[in-house]
């Protein structure tokens, strides 16, 4: 992790409106991310397959080569094809839906090299109809998300085509991507997540945001204080599903075959330890920064944009309340931001979303490369662009195949407490996220660490996943559980529940390579600053700093750490962030120091 992000954490909040370093957004040829020839065409063979009346040219256009692996098919075309061949091209729409957990892309008139050759008018409708039978055999659904000209020196004008398929969804196996807002306060990110999940639009004066607040002092003051979610759907035939047709979360999950769950995080300084327990704990997918226009970067965007960075969540921007703003207010906004994400510790390649087109563009390539960063200017009051931003969202893939799933879930559970609640006639139930295995209902776990570093049986009740029962938790999934009439005060949030074969590494010290982001003094033996790992969030002391004396902002170090309060169960590797007032940094942890072995608790042996 470069350390010159701590260039975002410690630099003020400057707004800067000048016009130099307003370089040019990223341009894509046609739309398409386009390689050059000279990358692409090492593939000879191409050449003896062109079909006739096509005269290869200089400026032919290229995609990157076919990869065997991910979700994204290229095809000639589609024309007739036999019974054998009509089989095999179902077995590998299959495999590629299997590969997007659920959706694929085809491009139609495209080479296996990436070689942009397009089709005729009637092959194109052909291919496409033979397209929409494979989908119905694999019980799928397709969308043609756009069609383009290929300029060539050819008689007849070709076309190429980009279709998403979307597997309509079967045992509440829908897509599910998690999405955390992030942005200063007062930049509209509640509002905007009202506008989205609930269809109507705002009236300028907050009422969109109303029903996401659970507290009385946030409807007062108009600020989130604490972590909301909320959900979109979009169906198999990409068309968006919230509150606006649907009552309830649960007939949003029956008709929704991808949905995104919106982790509203709070954006005042104050509430900064619920922002960072919010990415940390939820393991977002990807954050949304929103900033508004008229104010630009201003308070804790900065903050947010090096958090989400420094925890590698990949990050795209946007501008709203642009109904308030002149167009040239804007625009200096959006230069504003560009000047930031390109600077040396961000090294990010800002592209602005004017079009359909761009918004498709850029769901492709924000996943495929992390340095892309998309922004969108919008509002919530006029409607101004939301519909690119329902675009991207819908195609936008997941960031693992299926294979890093799958291998997850084989591993033994864990389970991940975040909240804990107490309902009236089901008893404690705790809310959080299922890290790796399996979590079926009736299923036995144990939880903890407790202050003594003990754990408790318990049996899982029923479980909820977007407000919806749901019998099976695989593993990347959030849920809540029903523990029935275990004794909540035994609970806290950082607790983990297990399986009983696991044998966790519990302990009081851990070593850490750490980044000291920005500190006003000198940080040494002795300093206590909060550390946030994973859903663990609690004091520790530092008790030694490895081969020197003291640290200085920038300097990097390995340092052993000692929890003030309780033990805690964690993992070598784990991300970790530290904060003390102005003093902030990063690293991972790279060694622990485990006390005595698994304890199982009294109540076990009195059981026993």
């Amino acid at each position: 992790m470069d350390a010159r992000v701590s260039e975002l954490f410690c630099s003020g909040n400057g707004h800067g409106s000048g016009s130099q370093g307003a370089a040019a957004n990223v341009k894509q040829g046609n739309g398409y991310g386009i390689a050059s020839k000279k990358a692409c065409g090492k593939n000879k063979k191409s050449k003896a397959r062109f079909s006739r009346n096509f005269k290869p040219s200089n400026n032919t256009p290229y995609l990157p080569p076919e990869a065997e692996e991910g979700n994204i098919e290229y095809k000639l075309k589609l024309v007739n094809p036999t019974q054998y061949r009509f089989e095999h091209l179902a077995t590998q729409m299959k495999w590629r839906l299997q590969e997007g957990r659920g959706e694929a892309v085809y491009q139609i008139g495209v080479e296996d090299n990436g070689m942009l050759v397009g089709l005729s008018e009637e092959d194109m409708r052909a291919s496409l109809k033979t397209l929409h039978k494979l989908a119905e055999k694999v019980g799928a659904d397709i969308t043609v998300l756009r069609e383009r000209e290929v300029d060539y020196d050819s008689d007849v004008p070709r076309k190429i085509a980009e279709v998403l398929i979307r597997k309509v969804p079967d045992d509440q196996q829908f897509l599910d991507l998690r999405v955390a807002v992030l942005g200063n306060v007062d930049s509209g990110k509640s509002t905007l997540l009202g506008v989205l999940t609930q269809g109507e639009l705002d009236n300028g004066r907050g009422r969109a945001r109303l029903n996401l607040f659970r507290h009385l002092h946030e409807i007062q003051t108009g600020r989130t204080s604490s972590i909301s979610f909320e959900i979109l759907g979009f169906n198999s035939k990409g068309e968006v599903v919230n509150y606006s047709e649907s009552r309830t979360a649960e007939e949003i999950c029956e008709s929704a075959s991808k949905m995104i769950t919106f982790i509203d995080l709070a954006g005042h300084h104050k509430y900064l330890k619920t922002t960072i327990f919010g990415l940390t704990s939820y393991c977002p997918d990807f954050a949304m920064l929103v900033v508004s226009a008229n104010t630009g970067i201003a308070g804790t965007t900065r903050e947010h944009l090096g958090l989400a960075m420094a925890l590698k969540v990949p990050i795209f921007i946007v501008i709203s309340k642009v109904d308030l703003c002149t167009r040239a207010t804007v625009e200096r906004t959006v230069r504003q931001l560009e000047r930031v994400l390109k600077q040396p510790g961000c090294n990010k390649v800002p592209m602005v979303i004017a079009s359909n087109d761009d918004a498709v563009t850029a769901a492709q390539q924000f996943a495929q490369s992390p340095n892309i960063t998309p922004i969108f200017t919008l509002s919530s009051v006029s409607g101004e662009s939301l519909d690119l931003l329902k675009v991207f969202f819908n195609i936008i893939p997941p960031l693992s195949n299926s294979k890093a799933q799958e291998e997850l879930m084989q591993q033994l559970t864990e389970f991940q407490v975040d909240e804990i609640y107490t309902v009236p006639e089901v008893g404690t139930v705790v809310g959080g996220t299922l890290y790796s295995g399996i979590c079926r209902e009736g299923d036995h776990l144990v939880v903890g660490p407790t202050d003594s570093g003990q754990f408790h049986k318990l049996t899982i009740g029923s479980i909820q996943r977007n407000r919806s029962a749901c019998r099976v938790l695989r593993a990347g999934q959030a849920a809540t559980l029903a523990l029935g009439n275990f004794d909540r005060s035994l609970l806290r949030k950082g607790m983990v529940m297990v399986s009983p074969e696991m044998d966790p590494t519990i302990c009081w010290m851990f070593e850490a390579e750490i980044v000291l982001l920005f500190h006003a003094k000198t940080f040494h033996k002795g300093f206590q600053v909060t550390v946030h790992i994973g859903n663990v969030r609690q004091t520790a002391t530092v008790e030694a700093v490895h081969g020197k004396e003291e640290l200085r902002t920038g300097e990097k170090a390995v340092v052993l750490f000692k929890f003030i309060k309780h033990p805690e169960y964690l993992k070598v590797g784990a991300k970790v962030l530290f904060r003390e007032g102005v003093t902030k940094g990063i690293g991972h942890v790279t060694k622990l120091q485990p006390i005595a072995q698994y304890l199982p608790s009294q109540s076990e042996d009195d059981e026993a």
